[in-house]
């Protein structure tokens, strides 16, 4: 997988959220410098769970629908023989 990178405007609005948070759900200030390097954090060890479980279930869905294909030319197999 290769790295995650955000714009820096994707970044500054990260930033802000997770500074939100802090604030709203923990009732302390956190600093844009501490805030930029928490996502760092994340982006590097956690996002690659989220990114490997989207893939899996990007895959479960495939498989379906190829199995669904199958049964379809199977059965167009079927109708004419």
């Amino acid at each position: 997988m290769s790295k995650i990178e955000f714009t820096r405007e994707e970044k500054d609005a990260i930033v802000r959220q997770v500074q939100g948070y802090f604030d709203q759900e923990l009732g302390q200030e956190i600093g844009q410098f501490d805030a930029e390097f928490l996502l760092d954090f994340f982006s590097e060890k956690i996002a690659p769970r989220y990114y490997n479980k989207g893939l899996s279930d990007a895959r479960s869905v495939l498989e379906k629908k190829l199995e669904d294909i199958d049964e379809a030319i199977y059965d167009i197999e079927l109708s004419v023989s």
